[in-house]
């Protein structure tokens, strides 16, 4: 069955979006570590948030849902931050598209860091902000 990937970037108004906020700076020294082999999921659409999101250090993994690609996130992208905000069940699955080392933040981390270092908070936001700005040009609105 063919996998549809949808693109990374969307021009909005005629400017091409900016590429998402880099967090590897940050975490690229963490101890807590995930390691995912190439088709082995980190979460599914549904499960539990487990207040936690990730930070992937190396490799690269597909948010998407069924054979429809949402977003690719590569080393310095985050991934599970709606869950760890809102606390609902995870919005999609996150599945490693080759050998993945993921840093796992709890909210205890997040809201340190939220209250520490607001440039952490306004990239989480960017972050968000682009996602939501890309699916809603994809659905058409």
């Amino acid at each position: 069955m063919p996998v549809t990937v949808l693109p990374d970037q969307v021009t909005v108004k005629g400017a091409v979006m900016e590429s998402e906020p880099n967090f590897l700076g940050l975490f690229s020294r963490e101890r807590d570590v995930i390691s995912l082999k190439a088709g082995e999921s980190l979460f599914k659409k549904g499960d539990p948030a487990r207040s936690t999101m990730y930070v992937v250090l190396s490799g690269e993994v597909r948010i998407g849902q069924g054979n429809v690609v949402l977003e690719t996130v590569a080393a310095g992208g985050i991934v599970g931050e709606m869950a760890l905000i809102d606390g609902s069940p995870r919005s999609a699955t996150v599945t490693a598209s080759a050998d993945t080392t993921l840093a796992a933040i709890d909210e205890k981390r997040f809201l340190f860091l939220v209250h520490q270092t607001p440039g952490f908070a306004l990239n989480v936001m960017r972050l968000l902000v682009g996602r939501l700005r890309r699916t809603t040009a994809l659905v058409g609105i």
